[in-house]
């Protein structure tokens, strides 16, 4: 509890931060946040077995040929899902998450992939399993899910770590759709951070493992600690990132500041990943921003 709360102070004093770093620089906001799509597309697309490299999901974002053949599939599941995450930037704004928001999302998502399933909820005999969970059946997920959004809205004092941890474990638990799940779940995950005033996260495929460890934490003893340290860390890389920009920091890699502090690279890694330091991950490689 008391882990998260930290975290959550932090959090609130990046925001802060961020909220007077912005002022006059949408142009820039909005040039940091288009450059990342590519990043938000690969990572959660490779969490779901996706073949892509992060290279090929941009060149397929830039319509530049391939070097090797990609399957139609995993075109569309690039294509759509960076025109999901475009679009919420905008929509979270505009409209508060409703079902009928989540199936909108959903057909873009899955359209021309599998069509017949797009922009619908599972239904009669759907059922899915993931791993050894076996999701719901399908009279089950108009109340489970109005419940979730229910328990989100009513839980408004509470810090939007433990928020955004809870509906999204509560969402993949009730896997809504055929197809499309995990992303759409990290999707909805932005779209309520955007809508609340804060940045958007992107779950690394890095994180992969933690990630299944946290839906297995939920599965086995209805807990949220690993996921709220995943969404808490996320977050506040994501600051870290746009706050390099917005205030002007000369931008290194950890490597290049290790050697000019002369310090050590595996410390200074270490204490990035455990985010006690302003570093953020971009494209792989761990950044910093240091004053100029």
């Amino acid at each position: 509890m008391a882990k998260v709360s930290s975290v959550f102070n932090k959090i609130s004093l990046l925001r802060d931060r961020y909220y007077k770093a912005s002022i006059n620089k949408e142009a820039l906001i909005k040039l940091v946040s288009e450059a990342e799509i590519a990043e938000q597309v690969y990572n959660s697309n490779a969490i779901e077995n996706s073949t892509l490299t992060l290279e090929e999901t941009e060149k397929i974002l830039l319509a530049i040929d391939l070097d090797r053949f990609i399957t139609e599939r995993e075109i569309f599941e690039a294509k759509n899902l960076a025109r999901v995450i475009s679009y919420i930037y905008k929509r979270a704004k505009e409209q508060e998450l409703t079902l009928e928001v989540m199936l909108s999302l959903h057909k873009m998502l899955i359209s021309n992939i599998r069509d017949d399933i797009a922009g619908r909820f599972r239904k009669d005999d759907e059922r899915v399993r993931v791993g050894s969970h076996i999701a719901p059946p399908p009279k089950e997920i108009i109340e489970r899910l109005e419940k979730m959004l229910g328990d989100y809205n009513a839980s408004n004092h509470e810090n939007i770590i433990k928020r955004i941890a809870r509906l999204h474990l509560a969402f993949e638990y009730t896997h809504p759709f055929i197809d499309g799940n995990g992303r759409i779940g990290r999707v909805l995950n932005n779209y309520l951070l955007i809508r609340e005033g804060f940045v958007p996260i992107n779950i690394k495929f890095i994180d992969r493992k933690k990630y299944y460890d946290a839906f297995k934490e939920f599965d086995e003893k209805g807990q949220t600690t690993i996921m709220e340290e995943i969404v808490g860390k996320a977050l506040t890389n994501s600051y870290h990132k746009r706050l390099a920009y917005l205030e002007g920091k000369k931008i290194m890699t950890l490597v290049e500041h290790a050697k000019e502090m002369k310090l050590s690279h595996s410390n200074l890694i270490n204490k990035a990943t455990r985010q006690t330091i302003e570093a953020f991950l971009e494209k792989g490689v761990w950044k910093i921003g240091i004053e100029k």
